[in-house]
């Protein structure tokens, strides 16, 4: 027996213009140029650097037998690679981005698998319910309630939040475990009592059971096998995973909610007739802003999720050609009167999301005056 969620509806009418104009000219962009609208040579050269940085130091752990520190540093790079392919390997693959070929997308996007996570539990999680539902509170489960962390003014407050804006971050650092260890198992449930996962019972049962498999192969590829092959004691092993789940998480925490939960975003909520207020296209420009536009280095590494706008928009193009869609979206949205929202910098955005985390643990001003 399922309790599937009712979804709310946007807004129809005049507003569709913006996302019909825009869509013609980006998609002129591409016709004009003759480019695919997916990989190219640089994104598959990435994938490649990106696979080797995770790979590669693996191998040298469990041959080379290198010492602690240099063990913890080669821990420590797979951290950074961890990140570097969930944020411009398999996001792509896993939003059917990366190629016109849908078995290069699954195999690409099986990637996350590697990094301990579930592609099928990710595709409902954030094809459907975040970019569909962007910032709308019981929809979008990137700013679900966690209970000691506050994401949306309409979520439950307590007291604790007053101080979540310093202790968010080694909240982060614990993702990309949680996920490895529970979050695909809960995900797994939960998406089948909301009647979010469409699967007959012998499908979920062969999920089931492959994600079950996927975890322990991962468990015991990283925290066992190093101790088999190269006899470096436990707490080494253990130690060096949790530091690579630990720069990864905080890393993709961080550039994911620069995206959403800043100070510049919105956080719409249905009216009693269950409608937004805007028409897709327009509430995905409402509830989301970039940042670092112009800073190469970071644009390579978060797989353009730092043009989070057009990403928004047009999940279905390869991230290496935001940057030239990025003043075509600009300027549409700039002639129809809907916002732009930017951070220029890292550093301003991460501001701008601390203030945010700040803000949310402030009771509201009538709570206040009783």
């Amino acid at each position: 027996m399922t309790n599937a969620i009712k979804p709310p509806r946007f807004k129809t009418g005049k507003e569709l213009e913006f996302f019909g104009e825009l869509r013609r000219r980006v998609d002129g962009y591409f016709t004009e140029n003759k480019i695919s609208q997916h990989a190219n040579a640089a994104m598959v050269a990435k994938t490649f650097i990106l696979l080797g940085f995770y790979i590669g130091p693996f191998i040298a752990i469990l041959l080379l037998h290198p010492g602690f520190l240099a063990s913890m540093g080669l821990w420590a790079l797979m951290g950074l690679a961890v990140a570097g392919i969930g944020m411009s390997v398999m996001h792509d693959a896993n939003h059917g981005a990366y190629s016109s070929d849908e078995r290069i997308n699954r195999l690409v996007g099986f990637t996350l698998n590697l990094l301990g996570g579930s592609a099928f539990n990710w595709k409902i999680q954030h094809n459907v319910l975040h970019h569909t539902y962007t910032n709308v509170t019981g929809h979008d489960q990137d700013i679900a309630s966690q209970k000691v962390l506050r994401f949306s003014p309409h979520s439950p407050q307590i007291k604790a939040h007053k101080h979540q804006w310093y202790y968010a971050f080694l909240f982060y650092s614990v993702l990309t475990l949680y996920w490895g260890v529970g979050k695909d198992l809960v995900q797994y449930l939960g998406f089948k009592k909301q009647g979010l996962n469409r699967n007959t019972p012998k499908q979920n049962l062969k999920l089931f059971l492959k994600i079950s498999v996927g975890k322990i192969l991962y468990f015991f590829v990283f925290l066992v096998l190093p101790v088999l092959v190269s006899g470096v004691p436990f707490y080494w092993v253990l130690l060096g995973f949790l530091l690579m789940n630990a720069i990864a998480g905080i890393i993709l925490s961080v550039v994911f909610q620069l995206a959403h939960t800043v100070e510049e975003t919105e956080f719409p909520m249905p009216n009693e007739n269950g409608e937004l207020e805007n028409a897709w296209a327009v509430h995905q420009l409402k509830t989301t802003a970039n940042f670092s536009r112009n800073n190469k280095w970071i644009s390579w590494y978060v797989g353009g999720l730092n043009f989070q706008i057009e990403h928004h928009l047009f999940p279905k193009i390869c991230h290496v050609h935001y940057p030239k869609i990025a003043p075509i979206v600009e300027q549409t949205a700039r002639e129809y009167g809907v916002p732009y929202l930017e951070n220029e910098t890292f550093a301003q955005a991460l501001k701008s999301h601390i203030n945010f985390l700040k803000k949310m643990g402030v009771p509201p001003l009538e709570e206040i005056m009783g």
